[in-house]
Parts: structure tokens; sequence; C-alpha cells
């Protein structure tokens, strides 16, 4: 056999993965960068990877002018994470081959991997515009507008993937994923069949598909689907993280266990550690939780204890109301990463719940400076106001203007309000099958429906979301522009429903008092209510304005609102807002939605 017919034998056996036979017969080519390199290949698909490492680099040092060594150097640090280097090696080899699809696709990869999404859709249209027959190259394109928050566009782009080459699984597996994102949860799921029958396995395929079954309401097949991610990946946290919450929201006890016995496997991992106490924390078990983070800590000196742990601990802390021990934490935290949102959120919520607005206002006017949309620093902002006398705080809650108080237009197909929320009870009531709250939520005693509704294709809750249209077109007409006015100088554009759900509450159900990061405005509609609600004496279930989540000093509701049956209220998404707990057996149902703007 000549040394050519080798070299392609050693190559053929290496794509087949019979990876003995391709490195015995490596090691009898003739010596040189090729030989090399192929070694280093075997080495990197044996998962030796740090001697794949050192034959790639060698191969290099032979021959530097080879752009199929740089790729395939650039593809091993990939899988490695080191991105910068990554980069380095492709763009290394496109200044030898300007062509070299393999070396601008991996660019193209890197560069979204690395957060720069725009220089990874140049690279990614110069590989399109250069062979539009390619599904990868429309896959990398995807991806980029996917993480600029393009999503219409990148849904496009795995289309046009898939119209090249039905058969390219990945482009299936990436659409569902976008789609599940979506909340398209039934064209997701047909994604996914068809990855699937193309023979794509693994943790991912599964974990988007078992948040697909979540939000279709088939539980027991999302459990058992993410049950299997997490055998495949015990170290993943959000396939862990999924299934805690899904068996919490299903009345599990051990909602926990498959996060707890990998920690229990695995000590040494500190990010599942922080995350089963989150989990824990966010169950109400507080004890528990902070005996898991004092185990974290005992094993740090004091200087080397990670900030996140800390803020962590200072979380639970406050929750405890032991407010003292918990500003040691979070101060200490937010000295050792001063530029961590989450971690100086930690320490401000501290700071005013101690009175200490004036301490707390430089943290939030910098947050606020960085970040003016978020609605958590708005609502900071206004506490800390509240308690210095600031006058800004009227202009922040001004409920005269800012809560407005809907009776709803009966939708076209209805005799009255009452037969159509009759009938959007029931529909309503299909979808509240779960025993629990969702973990993260401000729901306690009650259920939450698990899919956005704006998505659901039944034709009652579609009429319902449209019948809300003439009551928020009203409120933005009365609000009125200022670009001095947070909450008014948003006030432009057209306007949209971002995410829309139903609670259900039950015997003893409220809600915490809460804000919406993510919204403009903020709803609250009411289905039905139980008899006891129009007490005006113990107000049970009564919406609750102006009082922040843990308790800061003067800082109590300023504003009540009765619910009844038909009535909708709209008010700013950073207003401080709860309810009262109902008593009684009988639920009250009321669907909520977030809006933002274009502008």
């Amino acid at each position: 056999m000549s040394a050519d017919a080798r070299f392609h034998a050693v190559f053929s056996l290496l794509q087949q993965r019979r990876l003995p036979e391709a490195e015995a017969l490596c090691r009898e080519l003739p010596e040189g960068a090729d030989a090399v390199h192929l070694l280093g290949l075997i080495r990197k698909e044996s998962g030796d990877l740090p001697a794949a490492e050192s034959l790639l680099r060698k191969s290099l040092e032979l021959e530097p002018g080879r752009a199929d060594f740089h790729v395939n150097f650039g593809n091993l640090m990939r899988r490695l994470a080191r991105l910068e280097e990554a980069e380095s090696a492709y763009r290394a080899a496109l200044a030898r081959k300007p062509a070299h699809h393999g070396a601008r696709l991996g660019l193209a990869r890197t560069l979204n991997d690395l957060g720069r999404s725009a220089e990874a859709e140049r690279e990614s249209r110069t590989l399109v515009n250069a062979n539009p027959r390619d599904p990868q190259s429309w896959s990398a394109l995807a991806m980029a507008l996917r993480d600029q928050d393009r999503a219409a566009e990148a849904e496009q782009a795995y289309r046009q993937a898939l119209a090249v080459d039905p058969a390219y699984a990945p482009a299936h597996h990436n659409l569902a994923l976008l789609l599940v994102n979506a909340e398209k949860t039934e064209e997701a799921l047909a994604e996914l069949d068809a990855a699937q029958r193309l023979g794509l396995r693994g943790f991912e395929v599964n974990l988007v598909k078992a948040r697909a079954l979540v939000q279709l309401g088939r539980f027991d097949e999302a459990e058992a689907v993410c049950a299997e991610a997490v055998r495949i990946a015990p170290d993943n946290p959000d396939g862990q993280l999924l299934l805690a919450r899904l068996r919490y929201m299903r009345g599990d006890p051990y909602f926990a266990r498959d996060l707890a016995a990998t920690v229990a496997r695995q000590p040494e991992n500190m990010r599942l550690q922080m995350l089963l106490a989150d989990v824990v924390r966010r169950s109400g078990d507080l004890a528990n939780a902070e005996a898991l983070l004092r185990d974290l800590l005992s094993r740090f000196e004091p200087q080397t204890t990670p900030p996140e742990l800390r803020s962590a601990l200072a979380t639970v802390l406050q929750e405890a109301g032991r407010l003292r021990e918990a500003e040691a934490e979070a101060l200490a935290a937010a000295t050792a990463r001063p530029g961590d949102p989450v971690i100086i959120q930690n320490l401000v919520a501290i700071l005013l719940g101690l009175g200490r607005a004036d301490e707390a206002l430089p943290f939030i006017r910098t947050e606020r400076q960085r970040r003016p949309l978020d609605q958590s620093w708005v609502a900071y902002e206004a506490s800390a106001a509240r308690l210095l006398g600031d006058p800004s705080y009227e202009s922040l809650y001004d409920y005269s203007s800012m809560v407005r108080i809907y009776e709803v237009p009966v939708p076209r197909g209805w005799s009255s309000i009452e037969a159509f929320n009759k009938d959007l009870l029931e529909a309503l009531r299909k979808r509240h099958t779960l025993a629990m709250a969702p973990l993260e939520q401000s729901l306690r005693n009650g259920t939450q429906t698990a899919r956005n509704l704006v998505t659901d294709p039944d034709p009652v809750i579609q009429a319902a979301i449209a019948a809300f249209r003439e009551p928020i077109e009203d409120y933005r007409a009365k609000l009125g522009y200022s670009d001095t006015c947070v909450l008014r100088s948003r006030n432009r554009g057209a306007s949209r429903v971002l995410g829309c759900w139903s609670v259900q509450l039950r015997r003893g159900g409220f809600h915490v008092n809460h804000i919406h990061p993510e919204g403009w405005l903020s709803s609250a509609y009411y289905v039905h209510v139980p008899p006891e609600t129009a007490d005006t004496t113990q107000r049970s279930g009564w919406l609750k304005f102006g009082e922040p989540r843990l308790p800061i000093p003067g800082a109590h509701p300023e504003r009540v609102v009765e619910p009844k049956s038909g009535r909708l209220v709209l008010f700013p998404s950073y207003m401080w807002h709860g309810t009262t707990p109902i008593h009684g057996d009988e639920p009250r149902t009321t669907v909520a939605f977030d809006i933002v703007t274009s502008a």
C-alpha cells in the first residue's frame, strides 16, 4: 500500500470511529506533519484531549501554513471551551485560505459563543452568500440572529436550512428550541420528533422536549423525559432545576431527590450545591437552605469565599428576618464583586429593610443608569424615595393616574360578561391540573397555568386576550407621554402582550408582594371570585399596592382594589403589588398578563 493510500485508509477508519485500527495504521505512516496531525485527531476522538492538543500543536510547528491544521486545532479549542484560542486558530486558517468553509463556520459559531453575535452574523452571511445551499451556514446565521433577540428572522433562517436539507437534524432541534421559547409548542414537538427520527439523541433533545410537554400540560410524559435528561447529564443544572420544579408543582414531597443525590456524589460541585440550596429556599425550607450554604462556606477561607455564596446566604438570612447577619454577608459579597447586579440587589433590599434608604440609594442610581428599563430598580428607587420623603415617589406611584379599573367589554359571540366568564373559567380549569405553584413565583397555596396563554389555541382564551385590547389602548391614551416620566416615556409605538397566564388561589392562597421585571404594564383580570371577597372588612383576596416584598419600615399598602368578576386592573409593572389571602374553599381564578411597547 502506498503512503497516500495509507493516509486515506487512516482517515477512513477515523471517520468510521474505528480508532484502535486507525491509530495502529497511523503509526506506520512516514514521519511528518500529516502523520502527527492525524494521530492528534485520533487522540481527540478517543477522548485524550491533552495528548490531542500536544500533537496538533506539534503538527502546526512542523507546517504552520496549513489552513486545515489551524481549523482542526480551533475545533479542539472550542471543545475545551477555550474560545479566544479557537477564534485565533480560525482566523489564522482564514488568513491562509480565505474561502475555507470550516474555518469561517467555526469562527461564526465561536464569535456567537463569545457573545459577539453581530460579528457572528457577518461571518454567517458571508458563508450563506458563498453557498446558499449549505444548511450549516443557515443554522449558524440563525443562532446569531437568535442571540440578538431577532427570533422571527432566526426562525426563518432555520427553516431555510431545512428547505435546503430536510434531513439536517441539528436544525430541527434548534428550531424546536426557538419555538419552545416562543411557546409555539405544537410546532416545537413536531420539529423534535423529526430530529429524533433522524437519529438525534441526548440531553439537549430530552430537555427541550420536556419543556414542550410541560407547556402542553402532559406532565407524566414531561417528568419521564426530564428524568432521562438528568440521567444522561446529572451535573447539568438546567435539567436538574426543571425536574425539581416539575416535581414540586406536582406535589412530590421529594421533588429535589435527583439533585440531592447528584450533590452527594459530587460534593465538590459548588454550582449544584448552590442550586440545591436555592431550590430548598424557594420551597420555604430556610433552615435546610442555610445549613447547605454554611456547609459550603466552611470549605473556604474567608478571603477566598466566592461572593455569590455569601450573597445566597444573605438572601436566606433576609427571608428569615435576620437582617443584621444578612447585611454582613451581602456587604462582603458586594465589596468583592461590585459590578454584579444580583449581588447588589440583595444588598439594596437588605439596606431598605433596615430603613437605611440613604445608603441604598447610590447603588440604586448606578443600576438605574446601567439598566434603565429594568422594573426591579425602578421599584427599589420608589421604595427608597418613599422612606426618604422624596417627592419623586409621588410621581412614580401616582395611584390616581397609574392604577386604572375597567369593566371588560363582552367578547363577540357571548350575550354577557357572565356567560363569557363561565366559558373562560371552564377552559382555565382544564389547565389548572398541577398541585402547587411554581417554585420561583410569588404565588402561595394556588396554581398557575404552565403555558403562555398568548399561544394557547383555545378560542375562548384568545377571545379574552382580544377583549383586553380596548382597555389597554384606553389606559395608554389617558396615560399620555412624557420623556421625564419613567412610565410615560415608554408609551410610544405598538403594544403587545408579552406573557399571559392564569392563577387560581385556593384556601389560604395569596400572592407575595412582587413586581414584574420584564413588563411595562401589568394586570389582573378576575374571571371568578368567591363570595367572601365582597366583605369590605375582611377584604379576602383583594389586590394591594405599595408594600414591598419583604418588610420595610413604614412601607405599608397604600391602595387596595376589590376583585369583581369581569373587572380588569392595569398598573405599572414596577409597582409593588400582592394580595390578601382567601379563606374559604371556593377558589379565586384570574388571568394576568404583561404588556410591553415597541418604543
